[in-house]
């Protein structure tokens, strides 16, 4: 029997609301109300790259042009409102999800030690307790203040010191906490001495998280797989998503792509009449680590846009740039640019630019890109705009 379509019009239009990106991005960036954007979300990755301005901040910027990277850190390290721990990866969470965590962190407490005994330096498990009862005594610590005498190795994610690996180990079981950054640089302290007790006393067992963290991403996807459902938080597992999408009294649907091929996917009843209100005609620069981009064969089914980080292919094979970033229109990924703040030479430098298959420079798309540059680099903190002539803006 065949199922419900949703057509690809109406899916495009329902994905982009659930992830903000269909309202014009006007409004309050501070306090309160970057809180409740970020709890909307459901989380916002961490990145250090920074050609533009981190990840994090281009996300939040997408969907507030008022957003300064300053508005952040309060939430982060004086409200505690939010912590930074891991779903896909890094990334910043409201700090009212944490029991939910406690999943995470048991189930990385048996992965991490058994992975990391081969993959990392031997005796981080020695340090383990040792790191624990120091800071709890001594206050935060970063990976630079501990590991006194431990051959340090190149500093890369695979040659880390023992301490600082002992360290890592008990931020992601959640014995500590990330309290600040330095620089970029994470400083750890003990869970409770960071966050509101009543916020993360509670103890959910593990059916109450898996059906809570299972909802809350349909919540913010509108439609997906099972296996969709799992990635988006990536702590339920495959199983667990597939289980819990067949007890919850969804229905199932074919998602249209826009070659007008057919995905099947689960949703919550009514999703067929539901009506997603129309993008705006705002042309926006996007992170390539934003969430509606984050799945990437997912983008490409609904919008037809191949995106891949060219971050570690040689110069020479890449086919755009180093960090290009995706150009949203409306409901269309009409684009990717490549663009650098030069803070020393306070310009923003435009220095590629890549129509996608039939979008056109038009007039009108070409003063859109224009006006949304001049508000990357305010944003970026820069005065002026520079763009290779041989791009024809």
């Amino acid at each position: 029997m065949a199922l419900p379509v949703l057509n690809n019009k109406n899916a495009r239009a329902i994905f982009l609301d659930r992830h903000l990106l269909s309202a014009a991005p006007n409004g309050s960036s501070k306090g309160t109300d970057l809180l409740d954007l970020i709890t909307r979300l459901g989380f916002v990755q961490v990145d250090s790259i920074s050609t533009v301005e981190r990840a994090h901040h281009m996300i939040l910027r997408a969907r507030k042009a008022s957003y300064r990277p300053k508005h952040l850190a309060p939430l982060l390290e004086e409200e505690h409102s939010l912590f930074e721990h891991w779903t896909h990866d890094a990334s910043v969470i409201p700090t009212a999800f944490f029991p939910h965590w406690k999943l995470r962190f048991a189930r990385d407490a048996e992965t991490l030690r058994r992975q990391w005994r081969s993959w990392r330096r031997a005796g981080f498990e020695e340090k383990v307790d040792q790191l624990l009862e120091r800071i709890d005594v001594e206050g935060a610590k970063s990976s630079a203040c501990v590991g006194e005498g431990e051959k340090r190795g190149s500093g890369g994610w695979w040659d880390w010191h023992p301490s600082k690996t002992a360290l890592e180990y008990l931020w992601r079981t959640g014995e500590l906490t990330v309290s600040r950054r330095e620089s970029f640089k994470k400083f750890y302290d003990v869970t409770e001495k960071v966050l509101d007790e009543a916020l993360i006393a509670p103890e959910p067992d593990q059916k109450k998280s898996i059906d809570w963290l299972c909802n809350a991403a349909m919540d913010r996807l509108g439609f997906a797989s099972s296996t969709e459902i799992a990635d988006f938080w990536d702590i339920v597992t495959k199983a667990e998503a597939k289980e819990w999408c067949a007890q919850a009294g969804l229905i199932e649907i074919d998602v249209e792509g826009v070659d007008g091929t057919f995905k099947r996917a689960f949703a919550r009843d009514g999703i067929l009449e539901e009506k997603a209100p129309k993008p705006t005609s705002r042309l926006r620069i996007l992170s390539p680590f934003d969430p509606a981009l984050r799945d990437r064969k997912r983008a490409q089914r609904l919008f037809g846009f191949h995106y891949r980080i060219e971050i570690f292919v040689p110069e020479a094979k890449r086919e755009y740039g180093y960090y290009v970033f995706p150009m949203l229109e409306g409901n269309k990924l009409v684009g990717r640019i490549d663009m650098k703040a030069l803070r020393a030479d306070d310009i923003l430098n435009v220095t590629g630019l890549w129509w996608e298959r039939g979008m056109r420079a038009t007039p009108a798309r070409l003063d859109k890109l224009r006006a949304e540059l001049d508000r990357v680099a305010r944003f970026a903190g820069v005065s002026t705009v520079v763009i290779d002539p041989k791009l024809g803006l």
